[in-house]
């Protein structure tokens, strides 16, 4: 049977990725950490550009108004599902997501440096307004819970709370969390009850420099250059595990 994660465990950046913090626990366990498992100057202006589109102001809670969110986002809806619970695996959850975070995303999309065939069209139409009312709309969401696979997650556990010394891997909890829900301050993104499929795609987007599409891609979003760097220490079993425990966090 598989074991689902309780309320409360977003991604893996960061010089010191797991900070001290208690483990999420299982239905029926203690509350309490797990035991370890795991030269021109003309030719650079153009990737500027997008790494300016990324220091946009990104906060959201000076004028996003939630409410307004709820209406427009009746359209993300269709993919990201009832108040950002996406029932798809390829589709990111966007409930209780960083709203900082989100405010980041939808302008790296809009401005093509984060470039997808469904997301830039649709961003390619959002003011700034729009932009910061769905961001506080979907953070004040709440994620509901999935399964965590019950082969992969102890492992996926072990490396969100303690990283890979061996590896250089920094454990993911330092920047995303005890109970998954990131920093706002930093801009590191919420990672609890996410779809494990996306986070897969995700790691290895990072991995192989696909993400964003600027000539310097770690430097398109202020976390860029950390998630670039740790993702490509990552073995396959390891991005599957820990997007296994991930997608059961609550």
């Amino acid at each position: 049977m598989p074991r689902t994660l309780k309320l409360g465990l977003m991604g893996l950046t960061g010089a010191a990725i797991f900070a001290l913090g208690a483990a999420p626990a299982f239905a029926g366990a203690p509350d309490t950490p797990a035991a370890p498992a795991a030269t021109a100057a003309t030719p650079a202006a153009p990737a500027a550009a997008p790494a300016a589109a990324a220091a946009t102001p990104t906060v959201p809670f000076t004028d996003g108004k939630a409410a307004d969110g709820a209406t427009k986002s009746a359209i993300c809806s269709s993919c990201h599902g009832p108040n950002g619970n996406s029932v798809n695996p390829e589709w990111p959850r966007l409930a209780g997501q960083s709203a900082v975070y989100i405010a980041e995303q939808l302008r790296l999309f809009r401005s093509g440096v984060r470039n997808n065939p469904i997301m830039k069209p649709l961003a390619a139409t959002l003011s700034d307004q729009d932009i910061s009312d769905l961001a506080v709309y979907y953070e004040a969401q709440t994620p509901t819970g999935l399964e965590a696979d019950p082969s992969y997650w102890q492992a996926g556990e072990a490396l969100y709370l303690r990283g890979d010394r061996a590896h250089e891997i920094p454990a993911c909890v330092a920047c995303h969390g005890p109970v998954g829900r990131g920093n706002l301050a930093a801009g590191y993104p919420a990672l609890r009850a996410q779809q494990a499929v996306y986070v897969v795609k995700q790691l290895n987007d990072y991995a192989n420099g696909t993400r964003y599409t600027t000539a310097n891609p770690a430097q398109a979003s202020r976390n860029g250059v950390m998630m670039l760097t740790l993702a490509k220490r990552l073995t396959p079993e390891q991005i599957r595990d820990v997007a296994s425990y991930l997608q059961g966090m609550r």
